[in-house]
């Protein structure tokens, strides 16, 4: 699968209803995207960590993640000190790296940790087709389902036929460079495999209509929620009157 989840577990944080999930790691995301303060940042960062800890996620994938993050948050490390006004904390020659575009910096590399581990250890436990459900059950649009639901099934396929076209190329003896004749390659290749997905989607369509699809996806059974799930609201609801707190203090 294209798509990694680590959804093949039995924690805690795996055995919760998916509405929960959804909710709270929607809720827990903007509480700490709109933080500012660093006590704030520091107790959303660490109440990502402890649900991964929860969730048993592997070390390894998860630095992964991150590694792949923090790698492009680099880049506004090293400029945002030099391009926001202030106090100037390191001088090289006529550039000055001013102490508030290194807060800013700092701010923002703790936002996009805490919210990664947030989502990761919340929603990538979650099977796609469940968090699909629950998206169903919160009254999300249908659209958005099935566009999520059409996402989650085809990718792959699309991924493999991206593969297949590619060993074509090779076989043919392409071999990518910087010429023109390396763009109209790629070109070619993109046209190709949009096609090849038009082409699938109007199928797909048509197999559907043959079997009666009406435009909604049906699941058995409403999902009561249980004792856990309550207690994990309440947890998570005491985290972000936490977070507020902090912030507005």
């Amino acid at each position: 699968m294209v798509c990694e989840t680590f959804s093949d577990a039995d924690t805690i944080i795996h055995r919760l209803d998916g509405r929960v999930r959804l909710l709270a790691a929607a809720g827990l995301s903007v509480a700490t995207a709109l933080a500012g303060r660093f006590d704030a940042l520091a107790v959303g960062l660490a109440g990502g960590g402890c649900l991964a800890a929860a969730a048993r996620l592997p070390v390894g994938p998860v630095l992964k993640r991150l590694r792949s993050l923090n790698l492009f948050l680099l880049v506004l490390v090293v400029v945002l000190p030099l391009s926001v006004p202030g106090d100037p904390l390191l001088r090289v020659g006529p550039l000055a790296a001013s102490r508030e575009g290194l807060a800013k910096a700092a701010s923002i590399v703790l936002k996009a940790n805490a919210i990664v581990l947030t989502l990761t250890a919340l929603l990538s436990t979650l099977e796609p087709m469940a968090l699909g459900r629950a998206m169903g059950r919160l009254r999300v649009p249908n659209k958005l389902i099935h566009l999520y639901f059409f996402t989650v099934r085809y990718i792959d396929v699309l991924h493999h036929e991206y593969e297949r076209l590619r060993r074509a190329m090779r076989v043919r003896c392409f071999r990518p460079g910087v010429n023109r004749q390396t763009y109209r390659g790629i070109g070619y290749l993109v046209g190709m495999l949009l096609v090849k997905s038009f082409d699938r989607s109007e199928r797909i369509v048509a197999a559907m209509k043959c079997r009666g699809f009406d435009g909604r996806f049906r699941t058995v059974g409403g999902g009561r929620l249980a004792r856990r799930d309550a207690a994990f609201a309440a947890a998570a609801v005491g985290l972000l009157g936490l977070l507020e707190w902090l912030q507005w203090r």
